[in-house]
This record gives C-alpha cells, structure tokens and sequence, in this order.
C-alpha cells in the first residue's frame, strides 16, 4: 500500500519537526510510538477535500517564509500541499466555555486516523485552525496526545493556568486530561499527534 506523495512529505516532516522540538520525556516516548506506527500505511480515503469559510485564516498564518527555523518551514510547505486533500470540519459536542464566536471561528482536520486521509485507529494526527480572537472548549479524550505550535496562542491543561508554548512550543497531555486552547489577535495554528494504542 502507498501513500500519495504529498502525504508522505508531510508525515515526514512533521515526525522530524516533532523529533526536533518536542523535549517531554512523555512526549517522545509517545513520538516513538506513533513514528513506528506509521512505518505501515494504512487504507486511503477516496473523498475529496472539504473547505471552510475560516480557510482565509490560514493563508495569514501559514506562510513559508515567515518561519526561520528550516524545520517548521518545510512543515508548513509539506502541510500546504496536502491541505487541499483535508476534509475540514467544525467540532460537534459540548461547547461549554468555547467564546461565542467559536462556531465560525475554528475548523479541525484529521489528517491520519478515524475520518482523516489516512485511515487507522492506532495514530491520530491532524491540525487546529483559529480565527483571532477564538476560544476552543475545554475537551478532553483517551489517547494521549502531543502538540506541535505554529503560531502564537495559549493553551491550558489540567489546573494550569494559561501558557504559550510559541512558535515551535510542544507540550504533552496526560490520557483523559481536561485542555483547551485560545488565539489571540491573529489566527492559532496547531498540530496535534495521539497514540491510541496498537491497532
């Protein structure tokens, strides 16, 4: 089974971005697992793309240029290749403490896993697009999950109190642990990676 090229570019690049960035010891032994994990492809979807109005926020936050760091450059040039193969998608469920213009404002992506590109249960992977101004609701799931940050914004977990990992900021979070996430006054870009065990 192979994978299109513009997926494999873009899981290249983001495995070697995250082995680059991410320092938390939980981190990378989940990185470990998720790199070895996608060694195998997996079944394809045959859908097409699907765009969102707040795709324009996007094209303010992603640009290639704007990234020094070649690492996070090549990221965002893989990830834009790819992008118009993305079903793009609003988040359904409990909205408590989301900002009310939350609804318009945010759009998710899974690029691997359940709905994403690539379809398989043992690694999710996708992407988090904010409007300005925009705070996701608080959330939580059984995989545990690593962040790659690409724009500015904050983030919380557990009892933290709100931090900005900045561009190039990872963080872990536990199993079942309570996040959320909020822009400021330009678009929030993130990546996420979530083991979920062995297929």
């Amino acid at each position: 089974m192979m994978r299109p090229k513009p997926m494999q570019e873009f899981l290249d690049a983001i495995i070697s971005a995250a082995d680059y960035y991410v320092t938390d010891p939980n981190g990378k032994e989940s990185l470990a697992k998720i790199r070895a994990a996608l060694q195998t492809p997996s079944k394809m979807s045959d859908g097409a793309g699907a765009q969102l109005p707040i795709r324009d926020s996007l094209e303010e936050v992603a640009i290639p240029s704007h990234f020094h760091a070649p690492e996070l450059r090549h990221l965002v040039e893989t990830f834009l290749r790819l992008e118009p193969m993305l079903n793009w998608r609003r988040r359904s469920g409990d909205m408590s403490r989301a900002s009310a213009n939350f609804a318009e404002g945010h759009a998710n992506a899974n690029i691997v896993g359940p709905g994403g590109i690539e379809r398989r249960t043992d690694v999710w992977l996708g992407v988090t697009l904010l409007s300005p101004n925009v705070r996701y609701p608080d959330h939580s799931h059984p995989p545990e999950e690593t962040y790659l940050v690409l724009s500015n914004g904050a983030f919380c977990h557990g009892d933290s109190e709100w931090f900005e990992p900045g561009i190039g900021g990872t963080f872990y979070n536990s199993p079942g642990i309570v996040h959320a996430m909020r822009s400021d006054s330009t678009p929030l870009l993130a990546f996420w990676l979530l083991w979920a065990g062995a297929e």
